[in-house]
């Protein structure tokens, strides 16, 4: 419906938020009842199905929702449209068809792939004069679009919007709308390879329920005849400024743009430009973070070449940079020039009542404000593009967003040229109608060789994504180390494994290290679970809440761990939520129960972003050469300890001046230059000499010096400034990031992040320091 015309800065914002008055509430099917009941089910069709302004990005005061019921046909062949005909189901737009909410209900295996909705509707009389937009928010998959018996257009892709000018098309009166989908999923018919995400006709597992149809809002705008179209925002914080660049519809000859930058309703910057980018002051500009999201408001008005106001839109923008670069020698994101570890989980986007759509917008914004009270600062949004609002949201709450591009199937299916052309347009599209929101950090290409065809292509489609967006980081492929991919791109501006459960990490090189997935972690909660399957999957079960807590306290340490020795600088856990037959969410399915200890999680992530804003420099680190020393524990209650050899084996035992000779001299070592390295150290036995400090199989021990090159490697060890911040730390020269560590006596190479008892992530920053002291045996 829509809302009384308003000019006010205010009224507009309104819209945005969401804050006016509900329309008229439109007639709803009937619901399904869904597998599971959320606690906005029941309130999803009391109205207008999801009323709210749909595009926060870009508002204008006048819109009319087409959300509600329409009618629909569903076929099995490729039929033509019926016009001025009514159709035999009726459906709740936008939901999905396989949804409860939209009233149909479809089996996941229906194979009517072909879909026709039909309604009608009448232009308000005060838009006369005026261009009439018909939007779309998205639509799976192929869309054909019919306004009073006339094709208005067409449009290939799930997951973009699109817009159609409908006014020549009009009667005057009621109007007929029918629009023709086509959507395969992952049936392969008429050879078809489409980006799908986790959408399948057989769920199961960690592949879900598809999402056919229209499943964002439908909605109407008028606009005048030269009017704009979009606007692309980038914040430049050296000179504090916003740039800007309009694009347009109809004729502008002549025509010039006002973009007035506002705090509030209070004007801050202006500047006037034309077609091309400009620059609007933003004085002393607050800068948007995951701590202070805030945002400055963009009003942009389009004058003729007389001057009048001819449009007129109203937009948002924070003021964040996000890049890379060298900290402590280590490569890590910056945002606002400050490194800050990047904490989030998978996101994967599923309801049980609406599927692909949540029940209404508080439930939309449910799971990222979820994410910031479990102390998260980050998302990865996983292989889905969620509706504009979600990123609004995203945008005023501060949590930080990676967006996947949708993949095509999981299954070993590579594309032909067509399908990997529309893979990439479709890529495209995404990074074009994001490129305003603050939120939005990174990019992820490809996932787990998912519709990977050539490392050539991966490699070739990261780096266009980049150019298309510099201001962004690229995450080539994540997961590139797991199942079907074809290996390490090697290029963008990060390095991601996935790892299960984990925690481990790249060593942080020329790209940032990054954990795109671990975890996994499952727990049961009866009356809250649902598969389409009849089956349950996680990567670990727990007990209880408890066990589930604790589990995930001890891998968010090794995370922090992982940070400090190998330059982890984001991880992603698996997940925010249940989903039908995947049970490793910290929120139920139906967002009724969080199922770990809320306030002991937000502990543990907040603790790693502290410690970000705090790294220790890990600097390489002098040690005498050709004299000997001995290595003194520092851990506390712990210090009168010494590393020493016994039967070969490196083990810590309490050393003072009564002890034997023998213990004081398996406590000495001569430092000499590394075996493999002389830019690091070898650690040779005073009493057998020949023998060196060497690890195998991570237990470290005593070996001769057979001149081979895996012994010169596992015997050479690198100094750096304690992983305390004193002392000295003994990194491994051919593991890098694995330490040399105490732990119960005996002497390992451990990273600390978890997994075998000696690699605990408990006291292992302490437990790796040593100080090189005076030698027991001078």
């Amino acid at each position: 419906m829509k809302p009384s015309r308003r000019t006010s800065l205010v009224a507009v914002l309104a819209l945005v938020t969401g804050l006016l008055a509900t329309p008229t509430a439109a007639r709803a099917a009937p619901a399904k009842t869904p597998p599971l009941t959320t606690p906005w089910t029941a309130q999803a069709l009391s109205g207008t199905p999801l009323p709210e302004y749909p595009r926060p990005q870009m508002t204008r005061p006048d819109w009319q929702n087409l959300n509600g019921e329409w009618q629909l046909r569903q076929s099995a062949t490729d039929d033509a449209p019926q016009f001025n005909t009514t159709l035999p189901e009726r459906v709740n737009v936008p939901f999905p068809v396989e949804s409860a909410l939209s009233g149909v209900m479809r089996a996941a295996n229906d194979n009517r792939n072909y879909l026709f909705y039909r309604r009608t509707f009448t232009v308000p009389a005060g838009w006369s004069g005026r261009r009439v937009q018909l939007n779309f928010g998205a639509v799976d998959w192929q869309t054909t679009v019919w306004v009073n018996g006339q094709q208005v257009g067409g449009h290939t892709g799930g997951y973009d919007a699109f817009t159609f000018d409908i006014t020549d098309r009009l009667n005057g009166a009621t109007n007929e709308l029918v629009v023709k989908v086509w959507d395969p999923s992952d049936t392969r018919q008429n050879g078809s390879l489409q980006p799908i995400g986790k959408q399948t006709k057989t769920p199961n597992g960690i592949f879900y329920t598809p999402s056919s149809g229209i499943w964002q809002t439908v909605w109407l705008e008028p606009t005048p005849a030269a009017s704009i179209s979009s606007v692309d925002l980038y914040p430049n914080l050296s000179n504090n400024t916003i740039r800007v660049r309009v694009f347009t519809r109809g004729t502008v000859t002549g025509h010039t743009v006002l973009a007035e930058a506002l705090n509030g309703s209070t004007v801050v910057g202006t500047a006037t430009g034309g077609f091309t980018e400009f620059s609007v002051p933003v004085p002393s500009a607050r800068r948007w973070s995951p701590d202070d999201p805030f945002l400055y408001n963009l009003r942009v008005t389009l004058h003729n070449s007389g001057g009048s106001q001819v449009d007129r839109t109203t937009h948002y923008f924070g003021m964040r940079e996000i890049t890379t670069g060298l900290v402590n020698g280590v490569r890590r994101p910056l945002l606002n020039g400050q490194f800050v570890f990047q904490t989030g989980t998978l996101d994967q986007g599923y309801w049980p009542d609406g599927v692909y759509t949540a029940p209404t917008d508080a439930a939309l914004a449910f799971d990222l404000q979820k994410h910031k009270d479990l102390g998260f600062n980050m998302v990865r949004k996983h292989i889905k593009v969620e509706p504009q609002r979600w990123f609004y949201h995203a945008d005023r709450l501060g949590v930080l967003v990676w967006q996947d591009v949708p993949s095509l199937t999981a299954q070993n299916i590579d594309a032909n040229a067509a399908q990997q052309a529309q893979f990439e347009a479709e890529a495209r599209e995404i990074v074009d109608e994001h490129r305003s929101s603050p939120a939005v950090v990174a990019y992820t290409v490809y996932n787990e060789g998912w519709g990977e065809r050539s490392l050539a292509d991966t490699q070739r489609v990261g780096q266009n994504v980049k150019n298309q967006d510099s201001t962004r980081l690229v995450n080539v492929h994540s997961g590139y180390n797991c199942c079907q991919s074809l290996g390490n791109p090697g290029n963008g501006d990060i390095d991601d494994w996935h790892v299960y459960l984990g925690p481990d990490a790249p060593l942080a090189s020329n790209r940032i290290s990054v954990l795109g997935e671990f975890g996994g972690l499952g727990l049961h909660t009866p009356g809250h679970e649902w598969s389409p399957s009849g089956g349950f999957f996680a990567y670990e079960w727990q007990a209880n809440a408890t066990a589930l807590t604790d589990r995930y306290v001890g891998l968010v340490a090794g995370v922090q761990n992982l940070m400090l020795g190998r330059g982890l600088s984001a991880a992603i856990y698996t997940e925010i939520t249940d989903l039908e037959g995947e049970l490793n969410g910290f929120v139920t399915y139906d967002r009724q129960v969080v199922k770990m200890d809320q306030a002991r999680v937000r502990a543990a992530n907040q603790a790693v972003i502290a410690a970000s804003r705090a790294l220790p420099a890990l600097a390489p680190t002098a040690l005498p050469v050709n004299q000997r020393r001995s290595l003194q524990v520092t851990t506390p209650g712990f210090t009168n300890r010494y590393l020493r050899h016994q039967n070969s084996l490196a083990y810590t035992e309490v050393v003072t001046a009564a002890s034997s000779a023998l213990l004081k001299s398996d406590a000495t070592y001569t430092i000499r230059a590394g075996l493999a390295d002389a830019s690091c150290y070898s650690f040779e036995s005073v009493n057998f000499p020949g023998q060196f400090l060497r690890h195998a199989n991570s237990r470290v021990q005593n070996s001769v010096n057979d001149g081979s090159a895996l012994l010169r490697a596992d015997a050479t060890w690198c100094a750096r400034t304690g992983l305390t911040g004193s002392g000295v730390s003994l990194e491994s020269w051919n593991f890098r990031g694995s330490y040399l560590r105490h732990h119960n006596s005996e002497v390992w190479l451990a990273n600390g992040s978890g997994g075998a008892t000696y690699n605990s992530p408990s006291s292992w920053t302490a437990d790796s320091t040593w100080n090189i002291a005076t030698p027991w045996a001078p």
